[in-house]
């Protein structure tokens, strides 16, 4: 598993063929450590190429360190300060973007709400109308049969 870790990084089917391990098991392994939020971009060597979950386990790791701390971690991974900080900002950048993002749709979603409720009542209105001219023309066609069409006379 270390093996898959900064800073040796090195790929799953690496470890594969040199330990005889299957790919299978070393995936799994591989998943339960990240799922324990581990850091194990396993075989990509340039970590800007790691992908995001592997990037936010490096920034909660490091969220309490001190700037010393930071660089001492980051020397031991084979990491840049300025890349974990990079990770850190778009971290903080995503969170307030869904905030963002999520009142927006909220106001959309009420604006559509209203929409619907007016759109409702407009087709309401309508069928009521036309119900009311078919009942007049049904009571138009009954009147005629009754009393004859009135343009007889």
């Amino acid at each position: 598993m270390m093996r898959m870790m900064p800073p040796q990084n090195q790929s799953v089917s690496e470890i594969a063929r040199e330990t005889g391990l299957s790919e299978g098991t070393l995936h799994k392994w591989r998943n339960q450590a990240r799922a324990k939020g581990l850091a194990v971009p396993g075989g990509e060597p340039e970590a800007e190429r790691w992908n995001t979950q592997d990037k936010f386990s490096i920034v909660v790791e490091t969220a309490n360190l001190s700037e010393i701390e930071l660089a001492e971690y980051c020397r031991s991974k084979g990491l840049y300060v300025e890349q974990v900080n990079a990770w850190r900002d778009a971290c903080i950048q995503a969170n307030g973007g869904v905030a963002q993002e999520a009142t927006r749709l909220h106001k959309e979603l009420r604006h559509k709400d209203k929409e619907m409720k007016k759109i409702q009542q407009e087709l309401r209105r309508k069928e009521a109308a036309l119900a009311e001219t078919a009942a007049l023309l049904v009571l138009r066609k009954k009147a005629n049969a009754i009393w004859g069409d009135g343009e007889d006379a």
